[in-house]
């Protein structure tokens, strides 16, 4: 499974170390096959669409997008590189690791630390004064590189006086086929079944599918004392589930007879409301015709006894 970062992180290049290693026991030294731009924190986090992760620009808790199919199709077919690294202004300060690497479609563990102070790490020991994991994600996904389809980590941003933080974000992924041609379901899962086999894999590539990865992620971020190791940990595992989203026109028809359904129901109910308010009127008439009549009946007596009286 291929996965795609783009991250700056506030220490220099040289004093940061990126590894990954999956369920299987399988390590890989990220950080040899990432590049690392030395770059100024500065820089970094004055975007419109830059914000914390669960807050939007505004404040309030963050949405995503709510786009249809041909959104993300659309979406899928815009450029497919990273951008360039602005030109440093100053002395650097930080670190744009980016990139794509491949692991293993297992549950894993994605990690930045500090030289000299990872896990199963030797090295020349780095001064704790320089730790300072603040860090700006602008791309971090599984599958394909889309980079115009928008994830939860895109671009969010995270800072912090201490040095030593430990931040770990727990990711559930949810392999996802996109799709506006419902008749293609039944090529879609086979080639999904074999898909670097399959006489006809290219149609995850065609403007009407594509297949990539959505996830949830949750996060939990605190301070930690000086025994223990801070730095940046992504833990990621793939549910053993597959999502379809196909766009599907039922035709005229069945529209009319929704339609009907719909203006057949209004009127139903509109018929009961009537009901219950023309039953309504007639009860309040006869509780007024009662009160009148005894009324009628009481002036009478009265009548009577004064003449009685007289």
């Amino acid at each position: 499974m291929q996965i795609n970062i783009d991250i700056v992180v506030a220490m220099r290049c040289s004093d940061l170390h990126i590894n990954m290693q999956d369920a299987a026991g399988d390590r890989t030294l990220a950080g040899e096959m990432l590049r690392k731009d030395p770059t100024s924190w500065s820089q970094w986090g004055k975007g419109k669409e830059i914000h914390t992760l669960g807050v939007g620009d505004d404040g309030l808790p963050g949405w995503e997008e709510l786009w249809d199919v041909h959104d993300q199709l659309g979406a899928a077919r815009k450029k497919k590189k990273f951008p360039k690294t602005p030109k440093v202004k100053g002395a650097p300060d930080s670190c744009r690791i980016f990139g794509s690497l491949d692991g293993n479609k297992v549950q894993g563990d994605f990690h930045i630390t500090a030289r000299g102070h990872g896990y199963m790490e030797f090295g020349e020991h780095l001064d704790h004064s320089a730790f300072n994991f603040s860090h700006q994600i602008t791309e971090l996904s599984f599958g394909p590189y889309y980079p115009s389809l928008t994830n939860p980590l895109d671009n969010t941003i995270t800072t912090t006086p201490s040095h030593f933080y430990k931040y770990q974000y727990y990711l559930s992924i949810v392999p996802t086929i996109y799709t506006d041609d419902a008749s293609l379901l039944p090529l879609l899962e086979s080639v999904n079944r074999d898909p670097t086999r399959h006489p006809a894999k290219s149609v995850f590539y065609s403007p009407h599918a594509i297949k990539t990865n959505q996830y949830a992620v949750t996060s939990q971020s605190h301070e930690i004392p000086e025994n223990h190791v801070p730095g940046i940990f992504v833990k990621f595992d793939i549910e053993p589930i597959m999502l379809t989203v196909a766009e599907e026109w039922g035709g005229f028809f069945p529209l009319v007879i929704r339609l009907v359904n719909v203006i057949s129901g209004v009127m139903v109910a509109g018929g009961w409301v009537w009901q219950m308010f023309d039953w309504g009127m007639e009860v309040w008439g006869k509780k007024g015709r009662s009160r009148g009549g005894s009324m009628g009946v009481l002036g009478s007596f009265g009548g009577k006894e004064k003449m009685s009286y007289d």
